[in-house]
């Protein structure tokens, strides 16, 4: 048997938000690989192995990965969202290029899936209907001084800016920076909102102000939207605000 691997995306949380390209190779996969809450939204059928892991365990996931498409299996490795987005395609692609040079010949590929920033700007209306960046607020993996340095440089640049992994009960004081540096650098009538466990039963969606926001607004099911400078919101009488940024800037802005 020819192994694979498939790096697959399962969405934002709905099933209905799975891609068919992504429910096609999970059903022809001999086993699936990822973090636990990841392998626990597949369904369990005869012929298939699902190997659940730690959060923090990514290099040695991707590992086992290419060890099994080696030995002739056909492995789905599944991330939430798009796995491209802070998620298993780099590991995976770290861990080929570190590990034997036969995992550099086998049949890898990355299948899109819909991410979380984007499912939550659908959501709200278009915030990232112009120039936005994403950044991922966790410091695990990289310095907090790193992460002040691109919210200020993306404040600057006037970004509109989606924000993963904003606050997690081991670090919260970190999104309290992150605020603090936005409101010094956006000021207090910028446009943010909290969009938690979008498409899910959980779903809910906060639009507010950098002045008015806090930091217990956030935990890890939560991805934040900060607007640009030209960011608009439009009020409905009894139906939630619809945001967006226009989609051209005025000269000499």
């Amino acid at each position: 048997m020819t192994g694979w691997v498939k790096i697959v995306g399962l969405g934002p949380g709905a099933e209905t938000l799975i891609t068919p390209e992504a429910q096609d190779v999970i059903s022809k996969a001999t086993d699936v690989v990822g973090y636990i809450p990841y392998v626990r939204r597949i369904t369990a059928r005869a012929g298939l192995m699902l190997h659940e892991s730690d959060n923090r365990v990514e290099i040695d996931r991707a590992q086992h990965a290419l060890q099994m498409a080696q030995d002739g299996h056909r492995v789905a490795v599944v991330s939430s969202g798009d796995p491209g987005v802070f998620a298993m395609a780099a590991a995976v692609f770290e861990a080929m290029e570190d590990g034997p040079e036969i995992w550099r010949d086998l049949d890898v590929q990355v299948l899109p899936g819909i991410t979380a920033m984007l499912a939550a700007s659908a959501r709200a209306g278009a915030p990232l209907g112009h120039d936005f960046c994403a950044i991922n607020l966790s410091d695990n993996l990289k310095p907090w001084d790193l992460v002040e340095k691109r919210l200020r440089l993306a404040a600057e640049g006037d970004f509109a800016m989606a924000f993963y992994n904003p606050r997690s009960k081991a670090r919260p004081e970190g999104f309290e920076k992150a605020l603090s540096i936005l409101l010094k650098a956006c000021g207090p009538d910028r446009v943010i909102l909290f969009a938690r466990a979008v498409s899910t039963q959980q779903e809910s969606i906060n639009v507010t102000t950098l002045g008015s926001a806090t930091p217990d607004m956030a935990d890890m099911r939560t991805v934040v939207l900060v607007g640009s400078s030209l960011t608009r919101v439009i009020q409905r009488y009894g139906a939630a605000p619809l945001v967006y940024t226009p989609r051209s800037v005025p000269e000499g802005v």
